[in-house]
């Protein structure tokens, strides 16, 4: 067979890619399945506890919490799920000689295996996207199950959260409420704002003068057309020439959801999207958590081509009857790789690295050695 007539998408792309498929629904099953056992069997206890009232806790409850947090789960496995089912796929096509046939034909075995690696590509792609949508869709729901099951009460209560903006200014917020009354809103109780009223003024002209303190009772947030935005109760603006009342928060622009946001960054800031680690770096650019997970959300999906890269040949170099063993030190390079990124990963997180370094340095030393293993695979 001339290698030059195979064409894209032709009847082997579409063999192997049919066994990647197969062998991914199986592998996603198998690995997202065990780790949601792992995760209700370190919890049940906990989960299945009375509420404060003494009610029994709803089981229909901890089924839509799961049921939510699968997307959030396949996240931190999507890598070893993708190189899972590349590993069974090559192996397939060792088990009945079909590579050798192929091999024989006069395909590369970097042709025969390029739909995995463009598979990879995708998913790596769609993982990203994946985390940009669940973050404004599924994660406010999928947390607020999850209060309810491990606190036992319905409603849901955020105390002393402290929100700030770029210029300086913090909110602090003694209670915060997402989803509270009929109809719903968003309401805090005990607000304290510490605002920079003119903030075009640079940084080397602000003077204590510039400074305001808002305090209230209590905000709701009210949604209606351009006038949206925090009522204030018992709302005083202090300045200098003294108290003043006020009816509306404004010098500081935030949503019930961007306050869901910072709790979630001090609570599991690795559930922050690309977008709100950006808006938290914009918010807060000397933080280098933030600076870390903006580089991390763009460098793990990369994961998903990188261990197929370094796994593949380890099966494509040895012979059917070692193929147990090469499965084997797959998943150990899998683990190695994320054992990797976990150490470079906190490193990053705890500033004792610099956060590009700390994200990339995993997959350019793994990336780096799959393209050396891949060029040299037999073919």
């Amino acid at each position: 067979m001339n290698t030059r007539r195979l064409k894209i998408g032709g009847h082997i792309d579409r063999y192997v890619g049919s066994l990647f498929l197969a062998s991914y629904a199986t592998a996603l099953f198998l690995v997202v399945g065990l780790f949601l056992i792992l995760d209700l069997a370190s919890n049940l206890d906990e989960f299945i506890e009375p509420m404060k009232d003494g009610s029994a806790t709803p089981g229909l409850l901890i089924v839509r919490y799961y049921l939510l947090n699968i997307p959030f789960l396949f996240l931190q496995v999507a890598p070893f799920v993708t190189l899972v089912a590349g590993l069974f796929t090559v192996s397939k096509l060792l088990k009945y000689n079909e590579t050798t046939a192929v091999l024989g034909a006069g395909v590369s075995a970097h042709r025969l295996l390029a739909p995995l690696l463009v598979f990879a590509t995708l998913l790596a792609a769609g993982m990203f996207e994946l985390r940009e949508s669940l973050s404004f869709q599924l994660a406010a729901k999928r947390d607020s199950l999850r209060y309810t099951i491990t606190r036992k009460v319905t409603d849901q209560v955020y105390p002393h959260l402290f929100l700030k903006d770029q210029n300086g200014s913090v909110l602090h917020l003694a209670q915060f409420r997402p989803s509270t009354g009929n109809p719903p809103h968003a309401e805090v109780q005990g607000l304290e704002a510490t605002l920079l009223s003119a903030s075009f003024v640079p940084p080397s002209l602000v003077s204590p003068s510039r400074w305001v303190q808002i305090n209230a009772d209590r905000a709701v947030y009210v949604r209606q057309g351009t006038s949206t935005g925090w009522r204030l109760e018992n709302g005083v603006r202090r300045e200098v020439s003294g108290w003043q009342p006020v009816e509306r928060l404004e010098g500081f622009d935030f949503t019930p959801e961007l306050a869901l946001t910072f709790h979630r960054a001090s609570d599991a800031p690795l559930d922050l999207s690309y977008r709100e680690a950006r808006e938290m770096a914009r918010r807060d650019p000397d933080n280098v958590i933030y600076q870390t997970l903006m580089q991390y959300h763009l460098t793990f999906p990369l994961a998903n081509l990188v261990l197929l890269l370094v796994g593949l040949p380890l099966l494509m170099h040895h012979e059917r009857r070692r193929g147990a063993q090469n499965l084997a030190a797959g998943c150990t390079l899998c683990i190695l790789f994320f054992a990797t990124d976990f150490v470079f990963r906190n490193l990053g997180l705890q500033a004792s690295l610099d956060p590009r370094l700390a994200a990339w340095m995993p997959i350019l030393v793994f990336g780096s050695l799959g393209i050396v293993l891949y060029d040299s695979m037999r073919t």
